[in-house]
């Protein structure tokens, strides 16, 4: 590994564990500290905590209901964070790495791997509550599964089966006068984590500055000329005669 590159990885290791500790504290901080669905203004019409929990990745993407989903999701999520380890790897091991594309890699692999924690470890920690509808088991279908009591089934749960904490939401909406029915709707409802907003930033760099990290090495116009003779060595006299 170049040398250059060798401080570097260790820098990226440092974004990585940063921001797998702010995402953690702050998790721990609302699951702890919050009730379900309470919100918490940060910035009137614009942003506030809500606390809630999704069985998927980030911003609530699944791959179904089930259990077998839930666990196809976070073996998906361990697979991809490994290949993303890999890619991370390879990149250093390289000449003229950009410092931005592997920082930008590195947080998304950060991101991917603060979901995971909670998926992994968090139904160990805490016990299922049976009165939060997010506890609830989903069906086919998406409805809950009702057992022979009337009550709601708690969710399979255990490793790789834990729900992920978020809450951040931004509520700023449309304003009246918005075609397509948007006047009045938030601009953007989706509610997230610090480990969701690592994965959109290091997406987005590299969207950004896609032609710089993958620019391809234009191919030499010409080959290089051969020396040419030199004059003062080369004789302009005529063969002598035999």
């Amino acid at each position: 590994m170049p040398k250059d590159n060798l401080v570097l990885g260790k820098k990226v290791i440092l974004v990585i564990l940063g921001v797998l500790l702010i995402d953690q504290i702050v998790k721990v901080y609302i699951k702890t500290q919050f009730g379900p669905h309470e919100q918490v203004p940060i910035i009137d019409g614009f942003f506030q905590f809500y606390y809630i929990e999704n069985r998927g990745m980030a911003f609530g993407t699944t791959l179904g209901a089930g259990v077998w989903a839930k666990y196809a999701l976070s073996i998906f999520r361990l697979l991809a964070i490994v290949g993303i380890g890999y890619y991370i790897r390879k990149l250093l091991s390289e000449e003229g790495t950009s410092k931005g594309m592997i920082i930008a890699v590195g947080l998304i692999f950060a991101g991917a791997a603060g979901n995971l924690i909670d998926g992994m470890f968090y139904d160990f920690i805490w016990e299922l509550d049976p009165n939060i509808s997010w506890n609830w088991e989903l069906d086919g279908n998406n409805s809950w599964v009702i057992g022979p009591d009337g009550n709601p089934v708690l969710r399979p749960h255990g490793f790789l089966l834990g729900s992920v904490v978020d809450m951040f939401q931004f509520t700023v909406t449309w304003p009246s006068w918005m075609p397509f029915d948007l006047g009045g709707k938030e601009v953007f409802g989706a509610i997230w984590n610090v480990a969701d907003g690592s994965i959109t930033l290091g997406v987005a760099i590299i969207v950004v500055r896609y032609k710089t990290f993958f620019k391809k090495v234009s191919p030499k116009a010409e080959e290089e000329q051969p020396n040419e003779v030199d004059e003062s060595t080369t004789s302009t006299s005529p063969p002598a005669a035999e």
